[in-house]
């Protein structure tokens, strides 16, 4: 058996820790890994690669987190992510496992969350929401009960009153085309985007009309 002749600190990466066996280098470990070593304790030949599987399974765990520190994913994004990392399939699984069970890992309340931003900062109609959450892999029954709530006419009213800020004094078919084909971009369905549109154009003019008239008095 090799005895542990010293656990220091790495400089670069106080992390983790450098284990010498027998006065020599032979291995890096996760100091949460390395927690349980002490110097003087002897290792079996099958210890040291349970401590290396081990460490290989923290550093997955710790390399998720980092990502979703920046914002939530999906299963798939984090899949994505540690297959990039060159993480074994095995250690992979086993980490998805362990984020789900701490709850960081979880599609539904992703496509919540996804679709609560959107709403906020940029509308969107459920179409092109469905397309988003597609493409971030999250399949489609958990994306259909995220968009479940959606309120498209609420939200292409919300879209359009700011575009409408931005288009000046147009006159009303170019008015319609114009925000029409945004709103259209933005995955509104017909029904919603032709009544926004008029209830826009009235809201607007009736403003305008109204201002005319108390000039004029």
């Amino acid at each position: 058996m090799a005895r542990i002749s010293s656990i220091e600190p790495q400089k670069r990466d106080p992390d983790r820790v450098n284990i010498h066996l027998d006065g020599d280098y032979a291995f890096a470990l996760a100091g949460v890994v390395a927690a349980r070593l002490r110097v003087g304790q002897e290792l079996a030949p099958g210890s040291v690669a349970a401590l290396q599987a081990e460490d290989a399974r923290e550093d997955a765990y710790q390399r998720s987190l980092r990502f979703l520190s920046i914002r939530t994913r999906s299963e798939s994004e984090i899949r994505q992510y540690l297959r990039k990392h060159k993480v074994a399939d095995d250690i992979l699984e086993q980490t998805l496992v362990r984020l789900r069970s701490n709850r960081l890992a979880d599609d539904g309340q992703f496509a919540r969350a996804w679709v609560e931003n959107r709403n906020t900062f940029r509308p969107r109609g459920q179409r092109a929401l469905a397309w988003e959450l597609q493409r971030k892999g999250v399949s489609a029954p958990v994306a259909q009960a995220a968009l479940a709530t959606v309120d498209e006419p609420a939200l292409a009213y919300q879209a359009a009153s700011k575009r409408a800020r931005q288009m000046g004094d147009l006159p009303w078919e170019e008015f319609r085309r114009k925000l029409s084909g945004f709103l259209a971009r933005r995955g509104f369905p017909y029904s919603a985007i032709a009544p926004v549109v008029s209830r826009i154009w009235n809201e607007t003019h009736s403003t305008q009309n109204k201002s005319d008239d108390e000039v004029i008095t």
